[in-house]
């Protein structure tokens, strides 16, 4: 123990071991709750630990798998380890990490991809069996045993209550300016018992700053300094600006037309080029006061705080690039009153997402002429990463928009297409699909007039007469004209494609990196 710990509760000093130590007691079949969402307050060392000792034990003739709960995707010294060493028997609830995906995809992990809302609500009701271990990173623990959250909270609330037995990391490479930035809230319960989460505007807080824990369930703690992991963002592109400009001018005519206020309402985005695209437009554009609430804080909102065009953040991790990561670091203390860190429970739960009136944008894979979104699967049965959030948003946000460049691959293949091989949100879920060619604004339309508006506004003009000449033989030849499909084709619309494994596998890769761009 180091003279300056951070573990300032006598009781659990005792409990300071080696990463290796508190590894040991991980038992093979164990579910094991992980903290860190992105690349944020993961734990850093044990599951590298734990790495190490299931491949001595497989290497013994010993099969040794865990189940990984988490709260979204982690780092490679988490997820990339456990992956590599074949120690994964079930990942939940979403992940990003091409070793995983490879496993998952070879059939040699199980993965079950569900909206990161619901996760809580699965381990209380027990739907995934038991929590064996939880394993979670905090900044440090107070003298009467509180913990301090680090950059990330999402699940950790529910790991630490549900957990049998706690493994704690205690990161000092946190700032200790992060106390205070959270806001955990235990008002939550099954039905019947279910009470209004009293959260009306997006500053609101309304729980305590610390993590709640009974000492005895914890077995072992850590001393860590170790940086989170992000990546750093390529600045966007052409096709990202075209799109924050379309996204711009939508926003500023609801405005005008008086469905939205002039300081707009919450946004939720996800993380990537088009999504600071979008956050550089709003930094120039004619809209103050701004808010968000989302699930990560990215490097465009944190522009947006510094600026002073966005009063006030809720999120439950930070996704920044080293350079942002550096510069919240250095001033944290100046952001205190204007980004709260919640539970993904919370910051992802529907009925807020609904009352406070979100503006919802999110990637996609493909969108189809209806306006189902596949945000998930390349070719209807690969796993890329997972739904993440971006269900509980669209479905419950104000306004719904979802955003891809209009083809792939320099320009091969259609992200616009009869019918999307995967279905992650419906018609129903989805009002506006943007590309780098327009807007489509599906609300208030009927299926064939948003086929029409869908070919028009959004798809690439080499697709386009394809798509149209698809649109218009279903429209005489499909069974029934509600939604014309002509099914013996609707998945053969990019050429020769069950054949061509040159497209496949070039529609695959190009889907790779937009999913890396989008990451949470």
């Amino acid at each position: 123990m180091s003279h300056d710990t951070r573990v300032l509760n006598p009781q659990l000093r005792s409990k300071i071991m080696s990463a290796e130590e508190a590894a040991a007691l991980i038992q093979s079949g164990m579910n094991v709750g992980m903290s860190g969402f992105t690349g944020a307050g993961y734990p850093k060392v044990v599951p590298a630990a734990l790495a190490k000792h299931i491949m001595d034990s497989n290497l013994n003739g010993k099969k040794f798998k865990i189940g990984v709960w988490t709260g979204a995707s982690t780092a490679p010294e988490l997820d990339g380890a456990l992956a590599m060493v074949d120690g994964v028997e079930m990942r939940l609830p979403y992940q990003s990490d091409p070793t995983c995906r490879k496993r998952i995809n070879a059939g040699e992990m199980e993965y079950i991809d569900i909206h990161l809302s619901h996760v809580s609500q699965f381990v209380w009701g027990g739907f995934l069996g038991k929590l064996d271990v939880a394993v979670v990173e905090v900044a440090g623990i107070t003298e009467d045993g509180k913990l301090i959250p680090s950059s990330s909270v999402g699940n950790n609330k529910t790991w630490l209550d549900q957990a049998d037995k706690i493994i704690l990391e205690v990161n000092s490479w946190q700032s200790m300016d992060l106390e205070g930035m959270h806001d955990i809230y235990y008002g939550t319960a099954l039905p019947p018992n279910r009470k209004p989460i009293p959260i009306v505007r997006t500053e609101d807080r309304i729980g305590q700053p610390y993590f709640n824990v009974d000492p005895n369930k914890i077995i072992a703690i850590v001393e860590t300094h170790k940086p989170d992991r992000n990546s750093a963002f390529t600045p966007p592109d052409a096709n990202s600006k075209l799109i924050a400009g379309h996204i711009l001018d939508f926003l500023q005519h609801e405005v005008k037309m008086g469905r939205l206020p002039a300081n707009l309402l919450p946004l939720q985005s996800g993380v990537g080029n088009v999504a600071n695209a979008v956050m550089a437009g709003l930094k120039d554009g004619p809209f103050e006061n701004l808010t968000a609430y989302t699930e990560v804080l990215q490097d465009g909102m944190l522009e947006l705080l510094k600026c002073g065009k966005m009063t006030c953040a809720s999120a439950t991790s930070f996704s920044l690039s080293p350079e942002a990561l550096a510069d919240l670091t250095a001033n944290l203390k100046d952001f205190k009153d204007k980004i709260i860190l919640r539970p993904q429970e919370i910051s992802n739960h529907p009925e807020v997402i609904r009352r406070l009136g979100v503006i919802a944008m999110n990637g996609l894979i493909e969108a189809d002429i209806y306006g189902n979104v596949n945000s998930t699967h390349i070719m209807g049965t690969s796993i890329m990463n997972g739904i993440g959030g971006s269900g509980d948003f669209a479905r419950n946000a104000f306004i719904s928009m979802f955003m891809t460049p209009s083809s792939a691959k320099g320009g091969t293949i259609s992200c616009i297409v009869p019918m999307v091989s995967h279905v992650d949100h419906t018609e129903h879920d989805v009002q506006v699909i943007v590309t780098e060619q327009g807007l489509a604004d599906l609300r208030g339309l009927a299926p064939k007039a948003r086929a029409k508006t869908v070919i028009e506004k959004c798809a690439h003009p080499n697709f386009k007469p394809a798509l149209q000449e698809y649109y218009e033989r279903a429209l005489r030849y499909s069974p029934g004209r509600h939604t014309p499909h002509l099914l013996d084709e609707a998945y053969t619309f990019m050429p020769n494609w069950v054949a061509n494994k040159a497209a496949r596998e070039a529609w695959r890769d190009d889907a790779l990196v937009q999913a890396d761009a989008w990451k949470k």
